[in-house]
């Protein structure tokens, strides 16, 4: 750990310390590998919707340290907003300095607050309660601290088994008698973005269903789980591009969502607008997002995200329009096999490669500098899609993909493209290469960033 700790306000460190002190072993005890698939649940209901998101269709998301996004943001029409942690965030120094900073502001507003804390894969190394500082309950603490008369709704990212779920619910539980809350006091929407989240939504569920009154669909978080999740064993996943909520298998990802919602009595939360419309020509842009919540919207969902106020009303005027109609039942062996029927392996066009490589490339070295997202090609690129494309080059590395005109993709191959990006001594290139060339797929890049190269990671 840096050797002079963040600080802290006297109200967060108390309770962060409390929440390390009580939930540290079980922490250190989480492993997916040795987790039986979960059993089916009794029948239970979803927690009530809070009163101040009963209106909301569109959540504006915005990175917790960019101030000046945040001051338009809640300066903005939007329904509501979501102040991330996550998937946007670098956790350098300053930005966990300012982003806490920003919390007490964003804490003052009267406009509805969902925040959204780091994974518990992540650790916090400018802090030390007993040893690594667990990123999670350290923004929890924040967050929760800064506003306890009325608490943030949380929306908890990147479940994969029902012991993760149980581990947030007592560290709530513990935060709620600690700064002297009513049980369940404390709201949250559960984000289904791996693949065994999807499978056991249903139970994720009722591990938390006391508080939680909803599903949240994560797409490019979910694909990149599924891509290490195929791994190998069959040739090449599809492109990103090919990947789009037209295909079946992606359908079916977005259907499990629903399904479970519409029976447990829970909002289904559609995934991000993330792109950057073309100031000159915005609308082919805002149409294309306006199409794919029109989409969710007849799925079921009830809301989305926008990545950026100009996509607010694009995302709005796509829900509340018409009730949709409950999905078809389907048992959960036709849902296995839906998620698993992605279209056949073909030989992968160059540039789809080296456009892989260039969106990782490009959000490791922002990532490095203290920027979480980048916008590329008309597109808001953050550490979701980074992961997507660095588990789809190791996994076309993996089974040596065909590229058309013959070629395979090998790792001599990879590195002489990404070689034609970016020189070997530069640390976005060499966390690339760990990545991709890994014999197994690693799991989260920003923990394999921090112990590649502590120099950039903690600046």
């Amino acid at each position: 750990m840096n050797s002079f700790p963040l600080k802290l306000k006297p109200a967060a460190q108390t309770l962060m310390a409390e929440l390390h002190r009580q939930l540290r072993t079980r922490w250190e005890g989480l492993s997916s590998d040795t987790q039986p698939a979960p059993t089916t649940p009794p029948d239970y209901q979803a927690a009530a919707l809070p009163d101040d998101l009963k209106d909301r269709r569109v959540e504006l998301i915005v990175e917790a340290s960019d101030l000046k996004a945040l001051d338009a943001a809640l300066n903005s029409d939007a329904d509501a907003l979501v102040l991330d942690f996550d998937d946007t965030f670098t956790p350098t120094r300053a930005n966990v300095e300012t982003a806490y900073a920003a919390v007490e502001t964003a804490a003052k507003s009267d406009k509805p607050i969902l925040a959204r804390p780091r994974a518990l894969y992540a650790v916090e190394e400018h802090l030390d309660f007993g040893g690594p500082a667990i990123a999670a309950l350290c923004d929890l603490g924040v967050i929760l601290a800064a506003r306890p008369e009325k608490p943030m709704h949380i929306y908890i990212p990147k479940l994969e088994t029902v012991e993760e779920a149980g581990l947030w619910e007592d560290a709530l539980a513990l935060a709620e008698t600690h700064l002297g809350l009513k049980q369940n006091a404390i709201k949250v929407c559960v984000q289904i973005e791996t693949y065994a989240a999807c499978l056991h939504a249903d139970a994720l569920l009722y591990a938390l269903h006391g508080r939680a009154f909803g599903l949240n669909a994560g797409r490019w978080d979910y694909v990149f789980s599924l891509t290490k999740r195929v791994g190998a064993q069959r040739g090449a996943m599809p492109p990103r591009n090919d990947l789009t909520m037209d295909l079946d298998a992606m359908r079916a990802y977005a259907e499990a969502l629903v399904r479970v919602c519409e029976a447990r009595g829970a909002q289904a939360i559609g995934g991000s607008a993330a792109v950057a419309p073309n100031a000159q020509n915005p609308q082919p842009t805002l149409d294309a997002v306006r199409a794919d919540k029109v989409r969710e919207a007849a799925q079921g969902y009830v809301a989305a995200w926008a990545g950026l106020p100009m996509l607010l009303d694009s995302v709005r005027g796509a829900f509340g329009n018409e009730v949709s109609q409950p999905l078809p039942a389907e048992t959960a062996e036709r849902t296995l096999e839906r998620l698993l029927d992605l279209p056949a392996p073909r030989p992968l066009p160059l540039n789809v490669v080296q456009d892989s490589i260039g969106l990782a490339l490009a959000v490791f070295e922002a990532w490095y500098d203290g920027r979480g997202v980048v916008v590329r090609n008309g597109r808001i690129e953050d550490t979701a899609t980074a992961e997507l494309a660095r588990a789809q080059l190791w996994q076309w590395v993996q089974c040596e993909a065909e590229l058309e005109g013959g070629d395979r993709l090998t790792s001599d191959r990879y590195l002489s493209e990404r070689r034609a990006l970016a020189g070997d001594n530069t640390a976005q290139a060499r966390l690339l290469d760990h990545l991709v060339l890994a014999p197994v797929c690693p799991e989260y890049f920003p923990r394999a960033a921090q112990l590649l190269q502590p120099q950039e990671a903690t600046v």
